[in-house]
C-alpha cells in the first residue's frame, strides 16, 4: 500500500489528541479545538492507503518561529520508516524557522540528530486540588477582560504571535481562566483546564512568586477536593518548583525543551507554568 502524508482537517486532530491520550500524555479534555485554531495547516497524518498510522504537528507562529508536537506511530507500523517520513516532513514545513519542542528525555539524542539543542528541562508535578482559597479582589476571570490586554500580557512569554491560539485556550469549555491585577494592570494569568486524568494548570505567568502563589491557589480552589492537579514548570524557574514543591506536589514527568536556533528570550523568572507541551 501506498504510504501518503497530508494535513489533517479538524476532525482529524481528534485522532492524534485520543492517540496522545493512548501514549499516557493525558490531553485536555477540549484541546483540540484550539490547536486545530493555532494553525490549521500544522497537523500532518500519515496514511497508509486509507488507515492511519503516523502522526506529527508542525504548527507555525507568526514568520519565525514553529512548535513540533504529537510525534507518535501506532505501535503495530512503528520500525517501518513511517515515522522518520512524517518526521522529515514536518522538519521542512518549518524550514527557515527556529523550532522548538518538548521531547521525552529518551528521545534526547535522536532530536539533536536532527539539530534540536537542549534548553532546559520542564518538569511535570502532580497534585490535588479543592483546597479552599480566602477571596482575592486582585483576581478576576479572564473573559471580563478585553482580549487585547490579555494578548498584549502573553506576548512576552511566547517567542512569536499566537493570538489565535491563545483567543481559544483563555475560553476553554471546562477550565478556570483567572487574571491578576497589580497597581491597576494585570501582572499574571493562569488557566486550568480539565484533562482526561485530573485537571493542567498551563500556563501560569506571573510578575512575581507572590502572585503566582495567589494565582495557583485560586485555580486550585476551583477543583474538587482530591481532583489530581498537574504543573508543568520549567527547571529554570527556583521559584516555580519552590511553589510546586510548597504545596506537597510530587514529580510525575519530564520532558526536555530544545531548539533548532538561538534560545528565545523568555522572562524565566516569570514562568510558573508551560502552557502545553504539545503547543509551546
Amino acid at each position: 500500500m501506498t504510504y501518503t502524508i497530508r494535513s489533517m482537517n479538524r476532525q482529524q486532530v481528534d485522532i492524534a489528541v485520543e492517540w496522545a491520550a493512548r501514549e499516557g500524555w493525558n490531553p485536555g479534555l477540549h484541546d483540540a479545538a484550539c490547536f486545530h485554531a493555532a494553525d490549521p495547516e500544522g497537523f500532518l497524518v500519515g496514511m497508509l492507503g486509507d488507515e492511519a498510522v503516523a502522526t506529527i504537528s508542525a504548527v507555525k507562529y507568526g514568520e519565525g518561529f514553529g512548535f513540533m508536537g504529537f510525534y507518535i506511530v501506532r505501535p503495530e507500523h512503528r520500525g517501518n520508516g513511517y515515522g522518520m517520513q512524517i518526521w522529515n516532513a514536518a522538519i521542512e514545513r518549518l524550514r527557515g524557522r527556529n523550532i522548538g519542542l518538548d521531547g521525552v528525555v529518551a528521545q534526547q539524542e535522536n532530536y539533536r540528530k536532527s539539530g534540536f539543542k537542549l534548553a532546559y528541562r520542564n518538569i511535570r508535578y502532580q497534585g490535588t486540588g479543592g483546597n479552599p482559597a480566602a477571596p482575592d479582589e486582585r483576581i478576576a476571570p479572564l473573559s471580563a477582560l478585553p482580549f487585547a490586554t490579555l494578548r498584549a500580557y502573553d506576548q512576552p512569554f511566547f517567542p512569536d504571535n499566537r493570538e489565535n491560539f491563545l483567543r481559544c485556550w483563555s475560553r476553554l469549555p471546562d477550565s478556570s481562566a483567572l487574571g491578576i491585577f497589580q497597581h491597576g494592570k494585570l501582572a499574571g494569568y493562569g488557566v486550568l483546564r480539565a484533562c482526561r486524568n485530573g485537571h493542567k494548570i498551563g500556563p501560569l505567568f506571573a510578575d512575581d512568586a507572590e502572585l503566582a502563589q495567589a494565582l495557583f491557589m485560586a485555580l486550585q480552589a476551583s477543583v474538587p477536593q482530591d481532583a489530581k492537579i498537574f504543573l508543568d514548570t520549567p527547571e529554570t524557574n527556583p521559584a516555580a518548583i519552590a511553589l510546586a514543591q510548597r504545596h506537597g506536589m510530587i514529580v510525575s514527568f519530564e520532558t526536555a525543551r530544545m531548539y533548532t536556533g538561538d534560545f528565545p528570550e523568555l522572562p524565566m523568572q516569570r514562568m510558573f507554568g508551560v502552557t502545553t507541551f504539545e503547543l509551546g
